[in-house]
């Protein structure tokens, strides 16, 4: 029993020594991740799209020069409570890609957008 009273001091200095602290691993993994998001930041991305609205109709063109593909989604935002909002599904824009989107209201548009993915 007693040199286990003696080991323990020196036991757990020594585990305190060789165990790294929180921070540096955590500093480590948000080091890679800002160097990863960095890099995503630095390609070209993202198709550029025009909207057009008449009345309850809208059309979206999006055309992708980028080599990263991009998938786009038109949301349309309906004027009235009881019209129902659409959100249409992903669509792939390849590298010089043009895709035509579009969405209706039963009446009035309140606003359309375009959100984009990779």
């Amino acid at each position: 029993m007693r040199p286990f009273r003696r080991l323990a001091p020196v036991l757990a200095a020594i585990t305190v020594l060789l165990a790294p602290p929180c921070e540096a691993a955590s500093r480590t993994v948000a080091e890679n991740t800002a160097e990863r998001t960095a890099q995503e930041d630095t390609e070209p991305y993202g198709a550029s799209c025009r909207i057009k609205t008449d009345g309850s109709e809208t059309v979206a063109h999006c055309h992708n020069p980028y080599v990263p593909v991009d998938h786009v989604r038109l949301h349309v935002e309906c004027d009235r409570w009881w019209d129902i909002d659409t959100d249409s599904a992903p669509v792939e824009v390849g590298p010089a890609m043009t895709v035509r989107l579009e969405g209706r209201c039963w009446k009035e548009i309140r606003s359309v957008w375009v959100s984009h993915e990779r």
